[in-house]
């Protein structure tokens, strides 16, 4: 037997399949998406097998045999074998980057496995020596150390009892971090019992009618309901009344929270036109992709329970992806609270554990819905009835390093594989979604109508000029400053959104102009005030403050830009008794902080929310009446062609938090360039307008949606070579594709320096080009030699999201 095997390095030359020959103790076990360890060079590398066969062309005498398994059961299915196949041709990605990506990081480490005899096992037809090792230790504690004192024929039924289903594997991961342990004691079988005292029994009556579950056997719960003291339980264990074991658990990292039933809520009648056309796709098992544009406040989450449901009740599975900052407590409520334990939760706020944990309940088939960000997508199911992207425009969706994928288009993908329907909701979708909509790729569904027909806030943009004109030179407008007031004396909330991090953006020289920049980046530092220096947001390089000027020695070295420390300050001093609540980076950074945060904020223990892009969606308070938008145009003027696209999502994002429920809302937008379209047509929430005149710029501009771009990114240590490699790839691609595609480049990239590397890059334009893979391809064989023999590094971006 051989397996057709992709080793775990990343380079061009070792990107193909490897033969090794199966050893005769794995034929039983290997099967295609397990891992193995297999001699590569002087070295033993991990891989995955794609394929088993029967025949090679490795000369014989040459072909290595596996060393071991890593896996005794493939963490992937035959599906997403399939999928890392396609990724790594529509991202030019390396092979072994498109399987990894599918793991959690968990994984990406071996694990140990444990075996141990599966329920209703027969047993008559083992040796006495396994059957020894099962009696004795509990099963084998770890097969990996287990396979190398055993003999072949041990390890050849071992491997048969696990085929037949009588062994089973748990895996449990080594690292300390992600491995959750408990000490449990559970009653001894014929145990004498014999002079116990009160409390002794008490523990004995009390362990004697609890269930299976092991949590609930665990000695710190036992204490703490008995209320006896640890002595007691020892005192049991040691007259054999109680046995003593040490158990590794799954984590559930919503333990001890209460999720109430949910149930359906009465649909209006937009709701019920936009879910028909879904549900009809579920049940007639159809891949359909629709775009529901729902304004803020519509109720796309109702839509996306009740199609769920529908789901659920054929015997299939669901994907939810919301943005990682859209996983607020609230929407993992909605969803717990309606699915309850049939629900796994997958966001970067878990620890690797956790995540493992909950990755592993979908493997076994524990739950059948999954809700996370952009990775969820990869969600081991085998039966998926509907995959949902909420908030599709946004960017987070794009993974930027490799495998670049976009969720988008592998949900997509996932859904024509399970023949089932793709929803991609928002209020604001990507210009690129919305034109394939109106072109019928995608089947528009509309809800321009908020829940229990709540009024829509009203927006009212303020001239920031005219405030400067008038002598206020604070960052709250008067208007601004008389609205958070209101909102004091009438007992409700206020939410101040500012697109900024740290204190303040830069420091400069106001005698030289001298600006603090990274050594390493060409960047300017950014001041951070909680630790009192200045850092760079892209290699982390950090400095003292200087008192002078470097450069000229001048005293005026003065702080320029707003964060969200300074916003607060400046709140403080004009109302010194309010509570605020900040929630940026810095104050979110430690576990379980986002949500202590808004816990708070929900209790009223703050009469202000103020905070930057984490705040802008998924809030849902009925006291929140009033939304403040600072710098509204901060990211306007950034030189990126879907600027004026992300300001209008955005400020559209932030101004649907306000009166989504009994109180009506008011949206205060401060700006210094109010004429701009996309923030005029914020006040009228007028999405239809804003796509129709973002259009015709983009299609001047000859951009997405009317072209597709590819970003060929090129960096090295040595300016010179760096030019002359981009000068020599956009020569050699002009040559290559079609008179139609467009060339740009080379041109320095946004941030010419980072991390002491210089970096360029060109720009591929173009409506159909069959050849741009095929010869993207060729050109990086074509610089494999340099690439190994150099600094050199040379990125593919197809669809780029960021054009820094």
């Amino acid at each position: 037997m051989i397996a057709r095997t992709i080793v775990d390095v990343p380079a061009s030359q070792t990107d193909r399949v490897f033969d090794y020959a199966v050893p005769e103790e794995f034929e039983h076990l290997i099967k295609p998406g397990i891992r193995v360890y297999v001699p590569f060079g002087p070295r033993k590398i991990q891989g995955f097998v794609l394929e088993l066969t029967d025949t090679t062309d490795v000369p014989a005498g040459k072909l290595r045999e596996i060393s071991r398994l890593v896996d005794l059961t493939p963490p992937l299915t035959n599906e997403l074998m399939m999928l890392a196949d396609w990724l790594k041709d529509q991202t030019l990605s390396y092979h072994i980057s498109a399987l990894q990506v599918m793991l959690p990081a968990a994984m990406r480490a071996s694990y140990r496995k444990n075996v141990v005899i599966a329920e209703g096992a027969e047993l008559a037809n083992y040796s006495e020596a396994i059957l020894r090792v099962f009696q004795q230790d509990d099963g084998i504690s770890d097969w990996d150390k287990w396979q190398q004192k055993a003999t072949k024929e041990e390890r050849k039924e071992v491997a048969a009892g696990l085929r037949r289903g009588d062994f089973l594997v748990i895996p449990v991961v080594k690292s300390n971090e992600t491995e959750k342990r408990q000490t449990a004691v559970y009653p001894s079988i014929n145990a004498k019992l014999e002079n116990l005292t009160a409390k002794q029994k008490l523990v004995l009556d009390y362990i004697h009618n609890l269930g299976d579950h092991p949590e609930d056997h665990a000695v710190a719960r036992i204490l703490e309901a008995t209320g006896v003291t640890r002595s007691i339980i020892d005192a049991l264990v040691k007259k054999g009344a109680l046995e003593k074991k040490t158990e590794v658990i799954q984590r559930d990292p919503y333990e001890g929270r209460e999720f109430h039933d949910q149930k359906p809520a009465a649909l209006m009648q937009e709701q019920t036109e936009a879910l028909q056309p879904v549900d009809e796709a579920v049940r007639s098992g159809r891949a359909e992709t629709f775009l529901l544009r729902g304004v803020t406040g519509s109720g796309k989450t109702e839509i996306y329970l009740q199609a769920i449901e529908s789901v659920l009740q054929k015997g299939e599975e669901a994907i939810v992806l919301v943005p990682e900052i859209s996983l607020t407590p609230q929407m993992v409520t909605r969803f717990k609270g309606r699915f309850g334990s049939r629900v796994a939760v997958l966001h970067s706020a878990l620890s690797k554990g956790e995540k493992y944990d909950e990755w592993q309940r979908i493997r076994n088939k524990e739950v059948d819905v999954a809700v996370g960000a952009r990775s969820a997508v990869f969600a081991p199911f085998e039966n998926l009835g509907i995959i949902i992207i909420d908030e599709e425009h946004e960017a987070s969706y794009k993974q930027e390093d490799a495998p670049r994928y976009h969720a988008r288009e592998v949900a997509i993908q996932r859904g024509k594989h399970y023949s089932c329907p793709v929803v991609l909701g928002s209020a604001t979708p990507s210009l690129e979604s919305f034109a394939r909509a109106k072109k019928g790729v995608y089947r528009l569904l509309t809800m321009e109508k908020r829940v229990n027909d709540v009024k829509m806030p009203d927006v009212s943009v303020i001239d920031m000029r005219e405030e400067l004109r008038s002598g206020n030179r604070s960052m709250f407008s008067e208007t601004m400053i008389a609205a958070i007031q209101t909102r004091i004396e009438k007992n409700e909330q206020a939410v101040l959104f500012l697109n900024r991090r740290g204190y303040s953006t830069f420091i400069m020289c106001r005698d030289c102009g001298y600006v603090a920049e990274c050594p390493h980046c060409d960047i300017s530092l950014t001041y951070h005030s909680s630790q009192r220096k200045l850092q760079c947001h892209y290699c982390g390089y950090s400095h003292t403050i200087p008192t002078l000027c470097p450069e000229c020695e001048s005293e005026s070295i003065r702080f320029f830009g707003t964060g969200t420390q300074k916003a607060e300050e400046a709140l403080r001093e004009v109302f010194p008794d309010i509570r605020v609540i900040r929630m940026d980076v810095d104050t979110t950074s430690r576990k379980g902080s986002h949500e202590k945060l808004l816990e708070a904020f929900g209790n009223k223990e703050a009469d202000v929310l103020l905070g930057t892009q984490m705040i802008a969606k998924g809030l849902d308070f009925p006291d929140i009446t009033l939304v403040g938008i600072l710098a509204a145009d901060s990211m306007l003027h950034l030189p990126d062609f879907r600027a004026s696209e992300r300001t209008f999502q955005l400020l559209t994002q932030v101004s649907g938090r306000a009166g989504r429920h009994k109180r009506p809302g008011e949206v205060l937008v401060q700006t210094y360039t109010p004429e701009h379209f996309s923030i005029q047509h914020v006040k009228e929430h007028d999405f239809l307008s804003f796509f129709d005149d973002e259009m015709r710029v983009r299609k001047a501009g000859g951009y997405p949606p009317y072209f597709f771009l590819t970003l060929v990114h090129v960096s090295a240590e040595d300016l010179e070579y760096t030019v002359q490699v981009t000068d020599r790839i956009a020569r050699f691609l002009r040559e290559h594709l079609s008179g139609q595609t467009l060339v740009y480049g080379p041109v320095a990239s946004q941030i010419p320096r980072i991390k002491d590397r210089y970096r360029y890059q060109c720009m591929i334009k173009y409506k159909v080009e069959p050849k741009l893979t095929e010869t993207l391809q060729t050109m990086m064989k074509t610089f494999e030699g340099e690439l190994n023999r150099s600094d050199l590094a040379i990125v593919i971006d197809t669809n780029p999201n960021m054009m820094l």
